[in-house]
């Protein structure tokens, strides 16, 4: 029990873990709005948009997390001078960068929210959408009167999965210099190397007191969704 200790009181574990939770929730709001908007574009009638929507998906899920990531670090702050936050700050650089990362993780996960919100549209009857149009709606009025709530239902499960993938993939915003879990992980393996199975440990249950939760939660709406199906 010294070495968990002895851990907790050198290194700032907690704050860690508290970044990726805030990594993940602001990057999973902005990501599953821009998913909708996809996921929209993607079963839109003029073909543009969703040739445009498929192409982004396509895109984006065949880059790897980690360039995304550096992109939004090197590519828009680096190169192209982007800023989003208050250069005169004194922590300027952490809040830059945290926001660089939640724009990258945000970017990244829409796509894989595009692909959880279209399996759960897949899953509307088509005599449903033209029942709605024999009735005059128009496609604003099918996507929000009969396509958006069965869609949100049925897609439950997977966009829970993406969240999930979400928190985990958080831990990628070291590479544009943000402190979290894996960056404390990174610390304490280099300075208390004697207390490695101890570190483990920690980043193991600290990693599962925050996801599990969120996999049982989102498993429960499904599981009571289907039944009221």
């Amino acid at each position: 029990m010294n070495g968990f200790s002895e851990l907790f009181g050198e290194f700032d574990i907690l704050g860690g873990f508290w970044v990726n939770i805030e990594l993940t929730f602001f990057s999973a709001v902005i990501a599953f709005a821009i998913g909708a908007l996809l996921t929209v574009m993607r079963i839109s009638p003029i073909a543009s948009f969703r040739a445009a929507g498929q192409i982004y998906v396509s895109v984006v899920q065949s880059i790897p997390l980690t360039l995304v990531i550096l992109g939004c670090s090197l590519g828009l702050w680096g190169q192209l001078g982007v800023e989003l936050a208050d250069n005169s700050s004194p922590d300027f650089i952490a809040t830059n960068s945290f926001r660089l990362a939640v724009l990258g993780l945000s970017l990244y996960t829409a796509a894989f929210f595009s692909e959880a919100l279209l399996s759960g549209f897949n899953t509307i009857p088509v005599g449903q959408v033209e029942a709605a149009r024999a009735v005059g709606m128009n496609f604003g009025q099918t996507i929000r009167h009969v396509v958006a709530p069965q869609t949100l239902r049925g897609s439950i499960a997977p966009v829970g999965n993406t969240l999930v993938a979400l928190a985990k993939n958080s831990t990628v915003a070291q590479a544009a210099g943000v402190f979290q879990a894996a960056s404390v992980m990174s610390q304490m393996i280099e300075f208390r190397p004697d207390l490695m199975a101890f570190i483990f440990v920690i980043i193991a249950f600290g990693w599962t007191v925050i996801v599990l939760p969120v996999g049982l939660v989102f498993t429960e709406l499904s599981k009571r969704l289907v039944i009221a199906r």
